[in-house]
Formats: structure tokens, C-alpha cells, sequence
């Protein structure tokens, strides 16, 4: 009995870890999805209408007082984040900016805009969260990079 018992435990095993690591797989998968995507958003929805200087862009800009300089900043930090989240030594620390970046947005649409849009900020922070997280363990590759130069 103990013969029989024996390879089905084995099998057992074997579909529960092909099984987790299968999930493990479509996890990754589904991460690098979102930070594409992210990367796409921050690179042309929210970068590009800045960086060329769009009239809605320059419209809201100068709603809020502050001038193109600001704008074309703001631009290339969101550029800039984006194009980090597809490296991976810079994707947890891409993510912390770009999260810091939302909160400042965040504060802006409430006080400047009425809390127009003011949902977006916040809801683009959860995915970036996410991404700084289950990608921490780059920030230990990228402190040895900066420690040798």
C-alpha cells in the first residue's frame, strides 16, 4: 500500500509546485504588462502633451500660474519614469518617483482644479505601488551600481 501511496504523493507534489510556479509565471507576466502599460501612459498620455507643448497642457499650466518651464519638467520626469519602468535595476525606484509625482498631481487637482480628475493621481498610484514593491529586490542591484563609481 505504502508503494501506491508513494507516487501519487509524488505527483500531488509535482502539480502543486508545477501549479505555483505556473502562477508565479502569469504574476510576472501580468507585473510586466502593467508596467508596460504604465510606461506607455506616463510616456505618451502624460509626457508627450507637455513636452510638445499642447494647447491643453499649456492651458492648465497656465491655469495653475506656473510656467512652461514647469511644464516641459514635469514632462521629462514622466518620460523619464516611464522609460525606468522598462529597466529593470530602475523599476521600484522608477515607481517611488512617479508615485511622488501622482501625490504632487494629486494636491494640484484639488486645490487648483476643484478636485476635478483628482481621482486619477490616486488611482494610478495603486499599480505603481504594486511595481516598487514586488521589484524591490532591484534596489539592492542598483545601490551596487552606484556604490562603484
Amino acid at each position: 500500500m505504502s508503494e501506491t501511496t508513494a507516487p501519487v504523493s509524488r505527483t500531488a507534489s509535482v502539480d502543486s509546485a508545477g501549479s505555483l510556479s505556473g502562477r508565479r509565471r502569469a504574476a510576472r507576466v501580468a507585473l510586466r504588462t502593467v508596467q508596460v502599460l504604465l510606461a506607455l501612459f506616463y510616456g505618451l498620455a502624460s509626457a508627450l502633451p507637455k513636452l510638445i507643448a499642447h494647447p491643453s497642457a499649456v492651458e492648465a499650466f497656465d491655469k495653475i500660474g506656473w510656467g512652461s518651464g514647469v511644464m516641459y519638467t514635469i514632462g521629462a520626469l514622466e518620460l523619464a519614469g516611464g522609460v525606468a519602468l522598462l529597466i529593470p535595476v530602475l523599476q521600484s525606484v522608477a515607481a517611488i518617483a512617479l508615485s511622488a509625482l501622482m501625490v504632487g498631481a494629486f494636491i494640484v487637482q484639488l486645490t487648483a482644479f476643484d478636485g476635478q480628475n483628482a481621482a486619477t493621481p490616486l488611482i494610478l498610484m495603486v499599480p505603481l505601488a504594486l511595481i516598487a514593491w514586488a521589484r524591490r529586490g532591484h534596489n539592492a542591484d542598483l545601490l551596487r551600481l552606484v556604490r562603484r563609481r
